[in-house]
């Protein structure tokens, strides 16, 4: 303690104030050139003395040693990386050009250490940019123009992708390819024109086909609606005539019926007329005696006005009557 103040004694002589402001200044400069700040989706890689250490800042507020320690931002979010005119050959010959492809990629913050130690902070460069080049001077050397402008480039984006990631996973895991946007390649004018009339064509042809398919439709449309017009019709007839048929079976049946009621009646009718008949003929048996009918035929003799003369008128008459032969 009286050591520390026999220095603040001689730091405040009015000699010695000069100094001491100097170093405090540049001892306050030094400090605050070691606080740094690391932005959101970054982390940070410090070297010291050009080795790089084991240890990564995170996002916000972070201190270095001033003049001896290093430190660059690594992005650990999704990020695009803009791959510009990269030419290639066919391999018929022709030059053709991709002016510009992007590639949408994220590294992992588990991989960011052996990453930067293995590739640098520009590792992009090595696995992105360089690695677009060679895929695309591969691809065009080993097609033709008609294929790598017309027939393969709907699936051209996909297979750069899994070339890319292919070899990351193999040489430099921790990088992860998201998505690969590849732009119509630049191919030369007099060729284009070709294309182009081609193309031309092909609308053409294609409008005719699309015509043709309409207009097949359309009689198939005609066709359908002609079948169904013509199914509901006979539909309609059968209902029609199942219609009648239950009719004129309905008119049968009453028929049936009331012929059926009709003879029961006259069945009945007749029945009760021959009951009668035999109630009648069994009442005449016992009614019509000998001597009641006797009793009539001489009373039918009494009431008559005509009179018959002869010999044996009487007798007959009488003997008849009475059941007598003569």
């Amino acid at each position: 303690a009286e050591y520390m103040g026999r220095i603040f004694e001689n730091n405040m002589h009015p000699n010695a104030l000069g100094p001491a402001l100097v170093t405090a200044f540049f001892a306050i400069l030094t400090i605050k050139s070691g606080v740094h700040t690391i932005s959101e989706g970054y982390v940070g890689v410090y070297w010291r003395a050009g080795k790089l250490q084991d240890f990564i800042g995170e996002a916000g507020i972070n201190y270095m040693m001033p003049f001896i320690d290093r430190m660059e931002e690594v992005q650990i979010t999704m990020q695009t990386d803009k791959v510009s005119n990269i030419p290639c050959g066919t391999s018929g010959g022709v030059i053709i050009e991709f002016s510009s492809i992007e590639v949408v990629n994220r590294l992992d913050p588990k991989y960011v250490h052996s990453i930067i130690r293995a590739f640098g902070v520009n590792y992009d460069r090595i696995w992105i940019f360089d690695k677009i080049h060679h895929e695309i001077n591969q691809f065009c050397s080993s097609h033709t123009l008609q294929e790598v402008y017309v027939d393969q480039f709907s699936t051209l984006d996909e297979s750069l992708a899994v070339a890319l990631q292919n070899d990351i996973d193999k040489y430099a895991p921790g990088i992860q390819i998201i998505a690969v946007r590849v732009t119509k390649p630049i191919i030369p004018r007099e060729i284009l024109a070709g294309y182009i009339a081609m193309e031309s064509e092909k609308t053409k042809l294609l409008t005719a086909v699309q015509q043709a398919k309409v207009a097949r439709q359309l009689a198939e449309t005609e066709k359908i609606k002609a079948e169904i017009a013509a199914e509901q019709a006979a539909s309609v007839s059968l209902i029609d005539k199942q219609r009648l048929v239950r009719e004129k079976e309905t008119e049968k049946r009453i028929r049936e019926i009331e012929d059926e009621m009709f003879v029961s009646r006259e069945k009945a009718h007749a029945d009760a007329e021959l009951y009668r008949v035999k109630q009648q003929s069994e009442a005449n048996k016992l009614l019509f005696t000998p001597e009641f009918l006797q009793h009539a035929a001489m009373q039918s003799i009494t009431t008559n006005t005509k009179i018959y003369f002869g010999e044996k008128i009487p007798t007959a008459v009488i003997d008849q009557i009475t059941n007598k032969n003569p």
